[in-house]
């Protein structure tokens, strides 16, 4: 039998000014967030979760069966497994007053960044999800990406800056 919860990093406590790239899963992948009002309320409880447990969102988005945030501690008490759990209790308390069924799998994926990796690559993989999924042709069509840092059209903007070469 294959583990339930995917592992977490072991020695580390996940508390503290450090940046995050999360993945959540519904159960079973069911697209729950193809009615807009649960994406809607999964965005909220994201941005308001991570105000409680000290985190800012670099860039989020709810896809129809997931969710991908990029979250960044604030102070020495951010609390990322806090901020997690919150944000899934919360939004399956919601989603389980109008829908019968679980609303999201156990456990969560995480990836802590390291200093040298780019905040901005991670953010461009987020915010373009749904288009890559064909959900949409243009980030600006997809109503639940957004940015506690950044409007839609600065995130657009940093995700393309390409670093440039030095020449020879």
């Amino acid at each position: 039998m294959g583990r339930k919860r995917p592992p977490r990093i072991r020695g580390f406590d996940y508390l503290g000014l450090h940046a995050y790239f999360l993945t959540i899963c519904t159960q079973d992948r069911y697209r729950a967030f193809e009615d807009r009002v649960h994406a809607e309320c999964v965005c909220t409880q994201i941005l308001q979760s991570a105000g409680d447990y000290r985190f800012e969102i670099i860039a989020y988005v709810v896809m129809p069966d997931h969710a991908h945030a990029l979250a960044e501690g604030t102070r020495d008490d951010a609390n990322f497994v806090g901020f997690v759990s919150m944000l899934k209790q919360r939004s399956a308390y919601d989603y389980s007053r109008v829908c019968p069924r679980r609303l999201w799998q156990e456990g969560f994926f995480d990836h802590v960044l390291r200093e040298e990796e780019s905040k901005i690559g991670i953010a461009s993989y987020i915010i373009h999800n749904p288009v890559r999924a064909g959900l949409c042709t243009s980030v600006l069509d997809y109503p639940f990406v957004g940015s506690q840092r950044y409007t839609i059209r600065e995130l657009i903007d940093a995700v393309q800056i390409r670093p440039r070469r030095s020449r020879p």
